[in-house]
């Protein structure tokens, strides 16, 4: 088998599989309508609204998003995707019951309360949404006004995902993101007390400039507000492929090393603040949904990362959103200007996507559950075997591989080449590999995505570096 080098940013982060890179445009609109029009109309959905806009660029994003001072812009855009919702809720059997809904960006909250009540409203008129429903939103505390966070409560929003990153100032200069830790405090108090009750916050590691000592500060600072869930990610910088990131200063870069040393701290202080370690990248207070769903074996991965959402289907509205469907993935156009015109012209905007065999659904299942949590349910259609495989490694770092393949009636000999990827990280101490049972060593679990990697079929080789890996620390 052909070993390459391991380099972080080019392995996907498994939270779907297969990769985005994998899609293609053989399964496009006319699959998707398809699709939609064959969802069970009992089956609870979740939704998610990609609003691509931001009022500044930061360095290190690499999310497709458009800069602008103007609303304008941002009011062409929501027509368009009325028209989306109205197109899909079309083509489905009936009136789809709603569990979670999601607005991503960009920043979501730069549509003013007018425009978001209206939109909610309009969600209202096309799904049944639950009363109970999860009703989750991206802001940036610097364009926050207080009387969007009134609107936001009003509209029955009851989370909201706050982008931090770092509060030290000179890691700010250097990624062009000035947000000072008054201006994160006063977003969260303004949410609170209109009723957006649950917080998270996004904290980047492996930034320019940045310290283990800035990190931790950082961290600190975050913790004094009680954020009920962190999400920590690390910068990757393509700047090949991210035309800003070639602003970032690369020779001031943390190496592998101080990127992992960073990671360690940064979960060692968040740990002993209170918070519950959640699969890769997450952190959360021991009675958040994400720390419950672990503990009952709920644990998901999905598009927008860990959740305790278990819909089966995935219905994405806007440029560049995706969309799970029990037969696939579909992406829409990515650019908006594209997107627009699909929509204008009364068709569905998909552009590409990717229909799953057997084999997918078995190794992303075992990825997912090596990745989240330590108990949880596998799909028993033999449609999913390599899909339970991956979701097994991604929730819980371990994985019965001969007994997921019997469970979806597949035979384990088809994941051959994942063995022999697998013997290779268990002679380097990253695994522990016996008679078919895989499980990621508790100081190596860093790496997840490496080993991930041994179950996707459309990477070459198990790729790492063993001096990396083995000098990130054991951080539970």
């Amino acid at each position: 088998m052909q070993t390459t080098k391991f380099r972080e940013a080019r392995l996907p982060w498994y939270t779907i599989y297969p990769a985005v890179s994998e899609f293609s445009g053989a399964v496009g609109a006319e699959a998707y309508e398809e699709w939609l029009r064959n969802l069970p109309a009992d089956d609870p959905v979740s939704l998610y609204l990609h609003v691509p806009f931001c009022r500044s660029a930061c360095w290190y994003c690499g999310f497709p998003t458009t800069i602008t001072r103007r609303d304008a812009p941002i009011l062409n855009y929501l027509a368009a995707l009325r028209d989306e919702i109205r197109l899909v809720s079309e083509r489905v059997p009936k009136t789809l019951p709603v569990s979670d809904i999601h607005f991503g960006g960009g920043t979501p909250s730069l549509m003013g309360p007018a425009e978001f009540l209206a939109l909610m409203e309009f969600l209202r008129c096309r799904f049944a949404i639950s009363k109970t429903a999860t009703v989750a939103i991206e802001i940036d505390p610097r364009t926050l006004t207080p009387e969007m966070a009134e609107g936001l409560g009003a509209a029955g929003v009851n989370r909201a995902s706050l982008g931090v990153q770092s509060f030290d100032p000179i890691v700010q200069k250097a990624i062009n993101r000035i947000q000072s830790e008054a201006q994160t405090s006063a977003a969260v108090e303004v949410l609170r007390r209109h009723g957006v009750s649950r917080i998270n916050f996004d904290l980047i590691y492996g930034l320019p400039r940045q310290t283990v000592e800035s990190c931790v500060e950082t961290v600190r600072a975050a913790v004094a507000m009680r954020p009920d869930r962190l999400a920590l990610f690390g910068y990757s910088h393509i700047p090949s492929q991210v035309k800003n990131q070639r602003l970032i200063e690369a020779e001031f870069l943390p190496d592998s090393a101080a990127r992992a040393e960073q990671y360690a701290a940064v979960a060692v202080t968040l740990i002993a603040a209170g918070y519950r370690q959640i699969g890769l990248d997450h952190f959360a207070l021991p009675d958040d949904e994400l720390a419950l769903a672990q503990e009952t074996g709920r644990l998901r991965r999905n598009s927008l990362g860990y959740s305790a959402d278990t819909c089966r289907t995935l219905i994405g509205f806007g440029a560049s959103a995706i969309g799970r469907i029990g037969q696939g993935y579909v992406q829409n156009e990515v650019t908006r200007d594209s997107y627009i015109q699909h929509i204008a012209a009364g068709r569905l905007a998909t552009s590409k996507g990717h229909r799953l065999t057997d084999d997918d659904r078995v190794r992303a299942a075992i990825i997912e559950r090596l990745m989240c949590d330590f108990e949880a349910d596998v799909p028993t259609d033999d449609d999913r075997v390599r899909a339970a495989i991956i979701e097994r490694l991604m929730c819980d770092f371990e994985a019965d591989v001969p007994a997921i393949c019997v469970a979806h009636g597949s035979d384990p000999i088809r994941l051959r080449d994942s063995a022999e990827r697998l013997a290779m990280l268990a002679k380097d101490g990253i695994v522990d590999f016996e008679n078919g049972f895989v499980r990621v060593r508790r100081e190596h679990r860093f790496g997840i995505r490496a080993v991930a990697a041994a179950f996707d079929v459309f990477r070459d080789g198990v790729t790492y570096i063993p001096q990396q890996l083995n000098a990130m620390q054991s951080t539970t």
